[in-house]
């Protein structure tokens, strides 16, 4: 019977470890979310819609360096340098800028 306890209390503790560890993990996905939301708010003030457009097709092609576009824009924004909204061409001329060049390789047989 004292095993019996002790197996319950066990099962007990690692029960309540696991809830606790489900809901760290569902606090930091709300808190996660809640922060994309407020990114989308802000782009969606910085982006006419044209741009939103490109900057989520860049996203699905290199995600890394979309939200380092994002997040430099916000910060501009943030910090009063943006007087008016990025529309598409100007998007792609900020993108054309941050692109590293590409270097070309070539391969000489002999």
């Amino acid at each position: 019977m004292d095993e019996d306890n002790e197996i319950q209390e066990i099962r007990r503790r690692k029960l309540e470890a696991l809830q606790e560890h489900q809901t760290n993990e569902d606090a930091q996905e709300q808190v996660q979310q809640q922060e994309d939301q407020q990114r989308q708010g802000m782009l969606r003030k910085i982006l006419t819609p044209e741009a939103r457009e490109r900057m989520a097709r860049l996203k699905i092609a290199r995600a890394d360096f979309a939200e380092a576009v994002e997040n430099q824009l916000i910060m501009l924004a943030q910090s009063g340098q943006l007087k008016n909204m990025i529309d598409d061409a100007n998007l792609v001329q900020i993108l054309e800028r941050l692109t590293p060049e590409k270097r070309e390789i070539t391969i000489k047989r002999r």
